[in-house]
């Protein structure tokens, strides 16, 4: 099965010869891609290395998003930023998800019980980005804001998303991955493999140290509302000197319990 059957896992260049497929806007949509929290500001010249295109196609992108009110220009460094109209672009699809909602109440019930911070992500690409979050310990550094992004190869999260699938979309992903950053792949390999035994034998990720030595979390995977992406929950504990039990015997079972009652009020289990 080919990857792109899983959205995102394509690159526009390879559409060329596609008559369906709009090149402007792909391109356009790549040049928002480019920003990140670590590289909010960007020129042409560096957008055009960031994606590939043409410095002039890059001119005449920035110049229309911007026209648009999707990015801003500073006048003194010529620079650019992403706008408003790029936040506005994603709170109707945060309000609509289902999902999301019914998981707040019980999120904040996992994180009083167990002082974990709970996290609700979904997949983008090769990415999991967060869709909410309930910061119980103030010790852990680990607070992602909602639309925060990282690798689906260091997270139990991620773990349980490319885990999830099914057989040929798993393959096809981690195909994927295994071309687009080799020595991310190969670092984080051993871990992927181990929890996928997890995975299938128990039903959730297990993981440590990714991001922090002292952090780990746990994760289970929720299956959305009809026409809404598959999501993982997770747990995690900071600098806990016995997390890893802590987040298997306390914290585990409260989220399998939740992604339960989710699932059960989308009709997808019984009650």
């Amino acid at each position: 099965m080919s990857s792109i059957t899983l959205p995102g896992l394509i690159s526009p260049h390879d559409l060329a010869s596609d008559r369906q497929f709009a090149m402007t806007l792909a391109r356009g949509l790549e040049v928002l891609r480019a920003f990140t929290a670590a590289n909010p500001v960007l020129s042409n010249r560096e957008i055009a290395d960031r994606t590939g295109l043409p410095k002039p196609t890059v001119s005449r992108l920035t110049y229309t998003l911007g026209l648009l009110g999707y990015m801003s220009k500073d006048a003194d460094s010529q620079k650019y930023r992403l706008a408003s109209g790029v936040l506005a672009l994603g709170h109707p699809l945060l309000a609509s998800m289902k999902t999301r909602q019914l998981a707040k109440p019980l999120m904040v019930n996992i994180a009083r019980q167990t002082g974990c911070t709970v996290n609700l992500g979904v997949r983008d690409r090769t990415d999991i980005v967060y869709v909410d979050s309930v910061r119980a310990d103030g010790r852990n550094e680990y607070l992602p804001d909602i639309g925060s992004t990282y690798p689906l190869l260091v997270s139990s999260m991620g773990h349980v998303l490319i885990h999830g699938l099914p057989r040929p979309q798993k393959q096809a992903l981690l195909n994927y991955l295994k071309v687009q950053d080799k020595e991310l792949f190969a670092l984080h390999r051993q871990g992927l493999e181990a929890d996928g035994r997890l995975f299938a034998e128990q039903g959730y990720c297990l993981s440590s140290g990714a991001w922090d030595r002292e952090l780990y979390a746990i994760a289970v995977p929720l299956r959305g509302a009809p026409g809404e992406p598959a999501l993982s929950m997770n747990g995690t504990l900071y600098a806990h000197k016995n997390a890893r039990q802590k987040l298997v015997d306390e914290v585990l079972p409260l989220l399998k319990q939740s992604a339960h009652e989710i699932e059960a009020s989308h009709g997808l289990r019984s009650g």
